[in-house]
């Protein structure tokens, strides 16, 4: 199976699960149900990044040297987010309550980066901050 057609078939799991978890997510009053919930929608925003990286790893194709570079990148902010979720959620290290606070930091610095790497993706020829 090619990665394209991979990618789609993911991307169609992942958003049919969203689906039904989205009538379950609005009405959840469990600390589990919310934990669950969060792992959802981190999962989704997690899906997106990925997308959104891929664009921008294809466009570098021909560029070896700025692809290695998003990818250094890219592996420096997965240790960064990971370290500041951790510490984020560690007010409620150890209670029930910590998987749903750490998931909530990964999914908003996940959208962040997404729209960082989509901006990157979609800047226009002649912008010097442009690393196409």
């Amino acid at each position: 199976m090619r990665l394209s057609a991979l990618f789609i078939v993911i991307g169609l799991l992942v958003s049919s699960s969203f689906a039904y978890a989205g009538d379950r997510c609005d009405n959840a009053t469990t600390q589990a149900e919310l934990t669950e919930c969060s792992a959802l929608a981190y999962q989704s925003a997690d899906a997106e990044l990925n997308e959104a990286y891929q664009v921008l790893v294809n466009q570098l194709s021909n560029n070896v040297a700025s692809l290695e570079k998003l990818r250094a990148a890219q592996r420096a902010w997965i240790g960064f987010r990971d370290a500041e979720c951790a510490f984020e959620s560690s007010a409620v290290e150890g209670g029930s309550a910590q998987p749903m606070v750490r998931n909530g930091c990964l999914e908003r610095l996940t959208e962040a980066r997404t729209e960082a790497l989509r901006e990157h993706a979609s800047c226009e020829e002649g912008d010097l901050s442009c690393p196409r």
